[in-house]
């Protein structure tokens, strides 16, 4: 039992991990932004946050620096869908916490995006200190088993009354006998005595432990499977339950994503092609793991896999996440958009058969400078960044869902070539891609593309220009 308590005071404590330790906070004393203790801000302050960054309190947006910020609320509202939040003013007042665009809570992470706010709830007035505060105010009701309890014990406590009234009234007329010195007096209390070591002996001394050590016996079981459970009496409710409501998120799954399976377009033949799948190992954050080609692990350094390595470049490049190391919990965690942190790592495992970190992201992008991104918004439904090599031309990098790339592409890479793109071939790939999403693993599905040779008309437009004209002007994506 005390494992098991010292499993679940752990568990507790690790709630507290989610509450932001420092803050970046702009005040009129000190000229530009200063970092401050999360517990000494006041409603008014001004805070930035950016990727990466734990929100300190609950904030009102003053302002968006990037074209969309999206927000990590899984601790607090369990949907692990990132949120786009916006400076939109939110009219209805009844309005959940997932339905406030305008506004960042404490404890949750920003996923991309920077933006300004303005501080209006600290500590216990924030929101997920209000979920604090009702936990601790709850009243725990008493279980089936120990409502039973007690009715059992009134009971006996009744019945037992009556039986000790009943042998003490049986005997009266032996409280004079000779053996109580012929006193009517000292008979009656002999006789009492005896009514209450009957009624002592009745009682079922050893019901408690029994029940102790039942509950105990379930709550050992429980723990081989990996159930913490805080409170003993809530293991006997388990018995007469039929429906269970669980959070889905960081419960039945474990909040994180990662790459499983990957294809390329590998040959043609009129309008059919074929493809090359692979197969990753490892379903964590940690940048460790195998890359399978018919089940065969595929030898990294060899220059049969140059599609793998375009395809690293654009998933490395096409984003704005990272992985850390957290040294408390021995374990990766995700800064940033949870699907951003899976090509993250799929570009580690693909290039380094060791666990090395970030290492190999940060080789690729040393290669490359990022002129302007085009982060993922409805109206785009994609991601693009426009990156400058220190040789050879300039390009677009992009990934959406496998439709969204399909319907701006022209050509196809098959091999070393461009293949023109025609409807039957994208309709096989289409086709695959939902055998992917729909089959027995229902994988999310993501597909990749390039944009060589950006001119300089397209470079000259402004940023918002080139954002609006997007969906028309890069026509002529390489899938």
């Amino acid at each position: 039992m005390d494992i098991m308590e010292r499993n679940a005071e752990s568990a507790i404590k690790a709630l507290k991990e989610y509450e932001p330790e420092m803050a970046k906070v702009i005040r009129s004393e000190k000229h530009g932004i200063q970092m401050i203790r999360a517990k000494e801000l006041v409603p008014g302050d001004v805070v930035e946050v950016s990727v990466g960054d734990k929100i300190p309190a609950d904030l009102r947006f003053v302002k968006i620096y990037s074209t969309t910020i999206r927000i990590d609320q899984s601790i607090l509202t369990g949907e692990s869908v990132s949120v786009i939040k916006n400076l939109d003013t939110v009219h209805d007042p009844r309005a959940v916490n997932q339905d406030k665009k305008n506004c960042l809570f404490s404890g949750t992470n920003v996923a991309s995006g920077k933006a300004r706010g303005i501080v209006f709830g600290t500590g216990l007035n924030t929101e997920i200190g209000k979920i604090r505060t009702e936990i601790t105010e709850t009243e725990s009701d008493k279980t089936p088993l120990q409502q039973k309890l007690d009715e059992f014990g009134v009971q006996l406590s009744k019945v037992i009354s009556i039986i000790c009234i009943v042998v003490w009234a049986i005997n009266i007329g032996h409280f004079n006998d000779q053996a109580h010195g012929g006193s009517w007096l000292k008979g009656a209390i002999y006789y009492f005595k005896i009514a209450v070591a009957l009624a002592v002996a009745a009682i079922p001394e050893g019901l408690p432990a029994v029940i102790t050590t039942c509950l105990a016996l379930g709550t050992r079981r429980m723990a081989k499977k990996n159930a913490i459970v805080r409170s003993l009496p809530s293991v006997e409710t388990l018995g007469c339950t039929s429906v269970i409501c669980s959070d889905k998120t960081g419960t039945l799954t474990t909040n994180q994503m990662s790459v499983s399976k990957m294809f390329i377009v590998e040959g043609e033949r009129g309008d059919q092609i074929s493809f090359s799948e692979y197969s990753i190992t490892g379903s964590t954050y940690e940048p460790l793991g195998q890359i399978l080609h018919s089940g065969i692990q595929i030898n990294r350094a060899s220059d049969d896999h140059k599609a793998l390595t375009e395809l690293a470049t654009i998933c490395s490049m096409c984003n704005n996440s990272s992985v850390d190391y957290n040294e408390t919990k021995h374990a990766y965690e995700k800064v940033g958009e949870a699907t951003e942190t899976a090509l993250v790592v799929l570009v580690e495992k693909i290039f380094s058969p060791r666990d090395i970190g970030n290492v190999c992201n940060r080789v690729i992008q040393q290669k490359w400078q990022k002129e302007f991104t085009l982060e993922f918004s409805r109206d785009r439904e994609s991601m693009a960044v426009f990156c400058v090599p220190t040789v050879s031309n300039s390009g677009a990098r992009m990934f959406s869902a496998p439709e969204g790339v399909l319907s701006r592409c022209t050509n196809v890479r098959i091999g070393d070539q461009k293949v023109p793109l025609n409807p039957a071939i994208t309709k096989i790939i289409v086709q695959h891609c939902v055998k992917y999403g729909t089959g027995q693993d229902t994988l999310r599905c993501l597909a990749l593309g390039i944009v060589n040779k950006v001119g300089p008309k397209m470079m000259s437009m402004p940023n918002c220009l080139w954002n609006a004209q997007f969906r028309i002007r890069n026509s002529r994506v390489l899938f």
